[in-house]
């Protein structure tokens, strides 16, 4: 085992191409009650870049480790580790800075997780998560329902096509190009259009003017508004994300006579007010679906950690065919 730690740092908001890098660090000893896991796999989440440009919800205290979520192999434990033995495949704690060889936390911070496809698994805790609570706590769904999401080209749309597949619920998937098409038919999507000023004219044909009861929206701008028009009088539209970075819009005509319900969804708040219950029953109702193999995202590069540079241009470009993810401990 190696003295050090390699660590992906910033120490300044900024550029990721730019701020951040790569340093070692020495180990540390395990206090008692904490446990030591190997770092296997952690993703790049468009959220993630944009924490460290600075413009998310909550801005860490600097210099700060990057990183948010990942999958990882228990290496040592210290003292009473309920649940935990050396080899244990693990999910990360969240937030934890994941983006480094090796994670040191308390043991209970800690997810074990059955033996799986490291890649899927790494990828759990935010992505799928938000997927799974869009499709459950806003809406009572039933089988034959529609919805309609933007951005459904997304990893959170993705799953969102998958699990509502799973469900006997309906997708309306808006995408903004033409090539995002057929990966999310493929998918299982039941509707996938291309977004444009006529959305709310061409989901009435193609769904033959069925009654959506949800909206998901990542993008905002003038696609949130659209999604409202497509809505079912007095029915729910949420918004998680703001892709276009502009302000959500809708006519007020459309909000009035439509009675579209406004809500917000951000997974820390969501975390943050949970029981440990509802947490690992999330956890246990995902880990089943990757199990299964219903809920899979397609993955386009695997970058080692020395990368990061490259890997954070690579992801921020675009045109992706699937998720980018690093491999601290090797590919």
């Amino acid at each position: 085992m190696s003295d050090t730690v390699k660590q992906v740092v910033y120490s300044e908001f900024g550029d990721p191409r730019q701020v951040l890098r790569v340093e070692d660090v020495a180990r540390v000893a395990l206090s008692e009650g904490q446990a030591r896991a190997d770092v296997l796999r952690a993703p790049i989440n468009p959220s993630d870049l944009i924490q460290i440009a600075g413009n998310y919800g909550v801005r860490p205290p600097l210099p700060a480790i990057a990183g948010n979520e990942g999958i990882g192999r228990i290496t040592e434990v210290s003292g009473e580790a309920r649940g935990l033995q050396v080899g244990q495949l693990v999910l990360l704690p969240a937030g934890a800075g994941t983006w480094r060889s090796e994670v040191v936390a308390s043991a209970g911070a800690f997810v074990a997780m059955p033996e799986g496809d490291v890649d899927q698994l790494s990828m759990m805790m935010v992505n799928p998560a938000t997927a799974q609570l869009l499709l459950t706590d806003f809406v009572d769904l039933s089988e034959g329902d529609w919805i309609i999401q933007s951005a459904a080209n997304s990893a959170v749309g993705t799953y969102v096509v998958q699990l509502a597949k799973a469900m006997g619920v309906k997708t309306v998937s808006v995408v903004r190009r033409e090539s995002a098409v057929q990966g999310l038919l493929d998918h299982g999507g039941d509707v996938v259009l291309v977004d444009g000023p006529d959305l709310v004219k061409r989901v009435i044909q193609a769904t033959n003017r069925a009654k959506i009861k949800l909206a998901l929206d990542a993008v905002a701008g003038e696609t949130f508004g659209r999604l409202g028009e497509c809505l079912e009088i007095g029915r729910t539209l949420v918004n998680y994300g703001a892709m276009s970075n502009e302000p959500a819009s809708m006519q007020a005509g459309a909000m009035i006579f439509r009675d579209v319900r406004i809500r917000g969804f951000w997974l820390v708040n969501w975390f943050e007010r949970a029981s440990k219950e509802e947490r690992m029953g999330v956890h246990a109702a995902l880990t089943k679906a990757v199990a299964t193999g219903a809920l899979h995202a397609p993955i386009d590069r695997v970058f080692a950690l020395e990368d990061i540079s490259e890997a954070a241009r690579y992801t921020w470009a675009g045109e992706r065919t699937g998720k980018v993810l690093l491999a601290p401990n090797g590919i």
